[in-house]
């Protein structure tokens, strides 16, 4: 069974920290990658090549990498910070990431265009996902070869004006709809009926990450209610 069709109908845990998070040190990311893969993940959605390469070397599941910066820039809307070039694709490659996730976002890139990133991990024999905000950036990148399109960054564009404390399952559905590929509901996913409606939709997965995996967050909604 190849790695996509071991993603069918499966929840995908996105075990990050931002380095000035107490839960960043490595000893501890490596103990909540555990937990959620006794919990079921089937997959793990990881943040550099330090958390792929402990990921790979300790577990057996399909691993997703990304890079992001050290503190998100303060005009996050408007940037490509999400694996941005081929140099951040190269470290995630040779940490061994079965899947790279990279921004496919129309805006512009750093270095390197976007499909330009596509050709190249394509010639690694590596899996594309393509985190995206709108419809028009789905269609673009299955058009690039990206095997996967996900729904990461509806509500994290300029481009993309959704509700911000729900899932986007009018993308979800419009995605499904339109691709010939698999399609990935992630973002602001915190009840178990969510990640139902995905299914029920069309999503080939399901990527949970705060709800799971920042105490932060979890702890922020109780204490903040109404």
């Amino acid at each position: 069974m190849n790695i996509i069709e071991q993603l069918k109908n499966q929840v995908i845990i996105s075990v990050q920290a931002m380095p000035e998070e107490p839960l960043y040190r490595e000893e501890c990311l490596i103990a909540m990658m555990q937990s959620v893969i006794d919990g079921g993940a089937k997959a793990l959605r990881l943040a550099g090549a330090r958390d792929v390469r402990n990921a790979k070397r300790l577990f057996n599941v399909p691993v997703i990498g990304l890079t992001k910066p050290d503190k998100l820039p303060e005009n996050w809307k408007e940037v490509v910070y999400i694996t941005p070039s081929l140099k951040e694709v190269k470290e995630l490659i040779a940490a061994g990431a079965d899947i790279i996730a990279v921004d496919a976002t129309l805006r512009k890139h750093p270095k390197e265009s976007l499909e330009e990133i596509a050709q190249y991990i394509k010639s690694e024999d590596k899996l594309l996902m393509a985190d995206i905000s709108t419809l028009e950036e789905g269609i673009n990148a299955r058009k690039l070869g990206f095997d996967i399109v996900s729904t990461t960054l509806a509500g994290y564009t300029q481009n993309s004006t959704n509700n911000m404390k729900t899932p986007d399952f009018e993308l979800l559905k419009n995605l499904v709809k339109e691709l010939d590929c698999p399609v990935i509901l992630e973002g602001r996913i915190w009840e178990p009926v969510e990640v139902d409606k995905a299914f029920e939709l069309g999503a080939h997965s399901v990527v949970i990450g705060s709800a799971v995996t920042r105490p932060q967050l979890i702890t922020k909604r109780f204490c903040e209610r109404g």
